[in-house]
């Protein structure tokens, strides 16, 4: 306390003074969020609001329940984390891509025997994270990733393909995209399982 007192007090004479304060020590730039490579997801249930209208809102709870438990159920196996969800979409993150995929190609695939189409997005890059929540230009890319998705579909960007080289997960080139408010164009892919 006696340290940040003085401090506060040197900035002040200087200030007064016209004195130049000394440069901030590493330890002071710091202080802000921290910063992680994680492996982004996020799912929804494509044409959710028509399906949801077509079957009523007692089925359509229904289904989201079930929808919602075999997504934490998919997480929970996966070794993915819950980090948001709203409605029929969830924001996930992983401590490395492979994982993820087949997360996402698991929940696709349970999803579909309910008949449902979920389509998921998944992009790896630097988050901030504070109180467990992520922000930064890679959960907006994931998310942009999972807008161009079909119905069914887990699509990648090259990001992650090129992070998974050697699991022996398969991809199709869905080619060059430009995702909404993301500089560039982005190569995409379709996940698929096992080669």
């Amino acid at each position: 306390m006696h340290r940040q007192a003085h401090a506060a007090k040197s900035a002040r004479r200087a200030q007064r003074y016209g004195e130049r304060q000394p440069a901030a020590t590493s330890a002071q730039r710091a202080t802000g969020p921290e910063r992680k490579w994680v492996t982004v997801m996020f799912t929804d249930i494509a044409n959710s609001t028509a399906l949801a209208a077509e079957v009523g809102d007692r089925r359509w709870r229904s289904l989201l329940e079930t929808h919602n438990s075999l997504i934490r159920r998919n997480l929970q196996l996966h070794h993915g984390e819950e980090v948001d969800t709203a409605g029929d979409g969830f924001l996930a993150r992983f401590d490395g891509p492979a994982r993820a995929i087949r997360c996402a190609l698991a929940i696709v695939d349970s999803a579909a025997q309910l008949g449902l189409g979920v389509r998921a997005g998944i992009h790896t890059g630097e988050c901030e994270v504070a109180d467990g929540k992520l922000r930064g230009v890679a959960v907006h890319t994931a998310a942009r990733v999972m807008a161009a998705a079909r119905p069914g579909e887990v699509l990648v960007s090259r990001t992650v393909r090129d992070l998974v080289a050697g699991s022996r997960l398969a991809f199709i080139d869905r080619g060059q995209h430009e995702l909404k408010g993301v500089p560039g164009e982005w190569q995409l892919f379709t996940a698929r399982g096992a080669a």
